[in-house]
């Protein structure tokens, strides 16, 4: 069973571009057009191009592209700011909110043509955000799944709870968790493979795989393909083995 999963985006529409060119490279080489993208959430935040990034999930999704795109906390953060600025996000130190320079929040507003969003305040800042932002691209984002299994491989943007049955584990876990998961070293039945927490290159620890290399931060975006539990990054000059 093979499926090719995307790491974090952060708003960088052009590492996404050439991601799914090599994702396309290696579909020529195996012949199969049919096995699904799996993009691990955190499309919006810090970069400068996020208005572009959710447009295309939204349009490739809509055009009937082979496409799985999960929900981050990036994701969940700016839609309940459109929903609410007030509301507290669960996974959130009490003392950060969205548009705290840290998150980036500011960024994503500024691709929808809100400016300087994190100096100025909250009330206008907000009323422009739903005027600016479409409907379609809040629905979209607000109606992603949290999680996909596919034979030996969990995908989920953040990882799990252990020890819970995945149609129990909790959204806040899914799209949040590291204290619990990341220093957990059994193996769950199936490999997990996440984001979330950036790295400087995609690791195979045995029982997950962390595909965040840091595309937030100035690093590459992380494409890799899997068939059962074996794992290849997509470079380009073809698949490298990841290896625990």
């Amino acid at each position: 069973m093979r499926s090719y999963a995307i790491g974090d985006i952060h708003g960088h529409i052009d590492l996404l571009l050439r991601a799914h060119d090599l994702i396309a490279e290696d579909r020529r080489h195996t012949g199969d057009m049919d096995a699904p993208v799996i993009h691990l959430g955190d499309y919006v935040d810090r970069g400068p191009d996020c208005r572009a990034v959710v447009d295309h999930l939204l349009q490739g999704t809509q055009a009937g592209q082979n496409w799985v795109t999960l929900k981050g906390n990036h994701d969940r953060m700016f839609t309940r700011f459109l929903n609410d600025p007030m509301e507290r996000e669960e996974g959130l130190r009490p003392d950060l909110a969205w548009l705290h320079p840290r998150l980036g929040g500011a960024a994503t507003l500024a691709s929808y043509g809100v400016r300087n969003a994190a100096d100025r305040p909250l009330a206008p800042v907000h009323a422009e955000a739903v005027e600016a932002v479409p409907q379609s691209h809040r629905d979209f984002l607000q109606s992603r799944p949290t999680w996909l299994q596919r034979g030996e491989v969990v995908y989920v943007h953040a990882g799990i709870r252990p020890g819970i049955p995945m149609p129990r584990q909790v959204e806040t876990d899914l799209v949040w968790i590291r204290a619990g998961f990341l220093d957990d070293p059994r193996d769950h039945g199936f490999l997990v493979v996440h984001g979330h927490t950036a790295l400087d290159v995609p690791t195979h620890y045995g029982n997950r795989l962390n595909i965040d290399s840091s595309a937030a931060y100035g690093g590459p975006l992380t494409a890799v393909v899997i068939e059962g539990r074996d794992v290849w990054l997509l470079t380009d000059q073809g698949r490298r083995p990841l290896h625990p």
